[in-house]
């Protein structure tokens, strides 16, 4: 059934769900404000010990990754073993290798310059991008620049593609291997039934997605120190260390899952199937 009214200058606007209740979800809206507290917490609850879980299957490899950040040769070690004072030195054979790969990859990606030859050749959407990823996009090249360097290491590598709106424009976040946890198991993205992004924001950034309307506007707990293995062995190699008293950074599980919500479920003739749906979830 659908009601249709005529509008002043002739046209026609036609309602077909005039039934739909005031304050009802739309399909873009942050459903975390229709949800109730209490479910919430327990969808909080069940992905936090889901990633945990995918995180603790992958140990094996962070282990391996460690071991072979040590092969960078970028620290000196003092060694007692076989002697006192043995050379503590490693070839940095695998760093010039990760080196050239990234330096060969980056111009076969960006060309030196993009000629008036070039861009008179390219249709309207190539010169779009163009633009967009090399004038609009000031983080594109960094990021991927730093994506090639981590890919040879780690043997994946990852590129986040999506529209921040405190910039107002699209933006490239290159997402390194140890900050992107995959349910046990998964063969690949497009049929993976968990994928977490594990993400640093500082509380001002946080606020701003907050008064957006992208985050729920509630109060946040104060940031508690959240650094992985790997990140406290690239501490450890490039001499930083982590000050908590001053780092306020919040620790965002962004995850994608297949979710089964009370009030949101799938339905087929008017009833559910009990088939979970893709959700993205923000856990602080």
């Amino acid at each position: 059934e659908s009601v249709s009214l005529e509008t002043p200058d002739g046209g026609m606007i036609i309602d077909f769900d005039p039934e739909a209740m005031e304050g009802q979800a739309a399909h873009d809206d942050n459903l975390a404000e229709f949800i109730e507290e209490g479910e919430l917490r327990a969808v909080s609850s069940e992905l936090v010990s889901a990633y945990e879980s995918d995180r603790d299957s992958r140990s094996d490899w962070e282990d391996t990754y460690i071991n072979g950040l040590d092969l960078l040769g970028l620290k000196h070690e003092d060694r007692t073993i076989p002697w006192d004072g043995a050379c503590g030195v490693f070839h940095p054979l695998l760093t010039e290798s990760v080196i050239r790969f990234q330096a060969q990859a980056i111009q076969e990606i960006f060309p030196a310059r993009i000629t008036q030859e070039k861009q008179s050749q390219a249709d309207r959407v190539k010169d779009y991008l163009n633009y967009l990823i090399t004038e609009r996009m000031t983080e594109y090249r960094s990021e991927t620049e730093k994506m090639l360097f981590s890919l040879p290491l780690a043997g994946s590598a990852f590129r986040k593609v999506y529209f921040d709106p405190n910039m107002g424009r699209p933006c490239s976040m290159f997402v390194p291997a140890e900050d992107f946890v995959v349910s046990y198991g998964a063969a690949d993205l497009t049929t993976c039934e968990r994928a977490t992004h594990v993400m640093k924001r500082s509380k001002n950034e946080v606020r701003k997605l907050q008064v957006s309307g992208f985050y729920l506007d509630v109060d946040l707990p104060n940031p508690s120190p959240d650094t992985g293995v790997i990140e406290r062995k690239y501490n450890e190699l490039t001499g930083d260390s982590a000050n908590y008293d001053m780092d306020g950074r919040h620790t965002i599980l962004e995850v994608q899952a297949d979710l089964d919500l009370p009030g949101f479920e799938d339905t087929d003739k008017g009833e559910p199937t009990g088939i979970a749906l893709p959700y993205v979830v923000s856990i602080d």
